[in-house]
């Protein structure tokens, strides 16, 4: 199974509610359990269950009993079919991309499950084929699945097209467009990689935070937005920050949820001493902590003091709910506390639709193909996406536990390096990863 540090870092009480399946163990039982239940779901296309009748019960009849997700192919044993989109994007997305396919190709065959891959372009390659960084054709694709697996989005290439054109309004499209409007992103320091933070140990050791943040409201959405002329005749540029109680209440709920299930501690972040749109912000967070939440601890913090507080005393924080360009940027140097960003997966889900699940790193353009990526990150994606997008909880354990058994073992990209290590390249990590999975399914065979 995945060790302490992994199910820390990624069982990291998701609010959705996962049904384990009979015969499951009673530590996936348990946790499954603590999850929130808040009416989100990030299984809202259900991987198709396919049950081998040949067994039968006493008196002879078909059994019916729904079998174990984790069950081995083969008679009475559930399989199943999930349909994901991939999207590997720029950069290093194909390189990292394709680590975690071949992860889960070997894990469908080692469980018997059937993964269903179909790839679409988005981003700069969506740019370079179609002229758009979302064409119709993709979200009409990621609609129709299962989940949806990004690598990276963007890249130098593209840094001087009109911004509606650049790599990165793929990624707010396709958000909107799934209707994914909650960010879960956890930041948990690794014990194996405590000597790579930038920070003390004593500052990080222990550092277990989940940054919930809006992902489809304001100022990256409100409008009006533009470029105009002042009454001096001097250009602008403006944007405009606004969110609906409606957007406030849905993502206020998702915090709450998780923490309840964590410390029972949340910490709202906005500037409700300088923007009306926090104002209003704090008002309903609070109004929904009171009203419907009273067990859960609620705090509030101005955003440039939360980034000030993240660095001196991270440990204060469990879960952190924000607005979109505040959970950007703190959920961005809250991941560098692990000593890597290369290393932290990603969930966006909606309350319908795949979920997104993608690593928190960019497309590392200065790296592409030279063997130099870290697809950890992407590995862990994949693994966020088999327990809260598709409902498979052994397959995650076994990708998370073939992960931490590489670091076990000193094996390390450059990125995460330290003395003692061995450092080897993107391509060198897929077969380690590959031989460390074979290896976790054997143990729990």
């Amino acid at each position: 199974m995945a060790t302490a540090a992994a199910r820390s870092l990624l069982c990291v009480h998701f609010p959705t509610q996962i049904s384990p399946a009979e015969g499951e163990s009673a530590s996936l039982r348990a946790f499954a359990k603590s999850l929130p239940s808040h009416g989100l779901s990030a299984v809202p296309h259900s991987c198709k269950s396919v049950t081998n009748r040949r067994s039968s019960g006493a008196n002879g009849s078909s059994s019916r009993r729904r079998q174990p997700v984790m069950a081995a192919a083969g008679d009475g044993a559930t399989t199943k079919k999930c349909r994901i989109t991939l999207l590997p994007g720029d950069g290093i997305g194909p390189e990292i991309m394709a680590v975690a396919v071949r992860l889960l190709k070997a894990l469908g065959d080692l469980e018997g499950i059937t993964f269903e891959f179909q790839e679409a372009l988005v981003g700069g390659a969506a740019i370079d084929e179609f002229g758009v960084p979302l064409p119709e054709s993709t979200l009409a694709t990621c609609r129709d699945s299962d989940a949806v697996l990004l690598a990276a989005i963007g890249g130098y290439k593209w840094d001087t097209l009109p911004a509606d054109l650049r790599p990165e309004r793929g990624l707010l499209g396709l958000r909107a467009g799934l209707g994914a409007f909650a960010n879960l992103r956890p930041a948990t320091v690794f014990p194996q990689l405590i000597e790579a933070s930038s920070l003390k140990r004593e500052v990080v050791e222990g550092v277990d935070i989940m940054v919930v943040r809006e992902l489809t409201g304001g100022i990256y959405f409100g409008q009006p937005k533009g470029f105009g002329q002042d009454a001096e005749g001097n250009r602008t540029g403006f944007n405009t920050m606004i969110y609906a109680v409606p957007e406030i209440d849905r993502i206020a709920r998702v915090g709450f949820e998780a923490a309840r299930k964590r410390s029972g501690r949340l910490c709202s972040v906005e500037k409700s001493n300088v923007l009306e749109v926090s104002q209003l912000w704090r008002e309903r967070v609070t109004a929904i902590g009171a009203e419907e939440y009273p067990d859960v601890e609620l705090s509030h913090m101005y955003v440039d003091n939360a980034a000030m507080q993240l660095i001196r005393n991270p440990r204060q924080f469990d879960t952190i709910v924000t607005g979109n360009i505040f959970g950007d940027i703190l959920s961005d140097e809250a991941s560098m506390l692990t000593g890597s960003i290369g290393m932290l997966p990603s969930a966006s889900i909606g309350s319908d639709g795949p979920g997104i699940y993608e690593p928190v790193h960019g497309s590392a353009p200065d790296i592409a193909g030279q063997d130099k990526a870290n697809p950890m990150a992407q590995v862990l994606s994949a693994a966020m996406m088999l327990r809260y997008g598709l409902n498979l909880p052994r397959g995650a354990d076994l990708l998370e536990a073939a992960v931490m058994s590489a670091l076990e073992s000193g094996y390390r990209t450059g990125d995460i390096a330290s003395p003692g290590t061995e450092v080897i390249g993107c391509s060198k990590m897929s077969d380690v990863l590959l031989e460390k999975l074979h290896e976790a399914h054997a143990k729990l065979s």
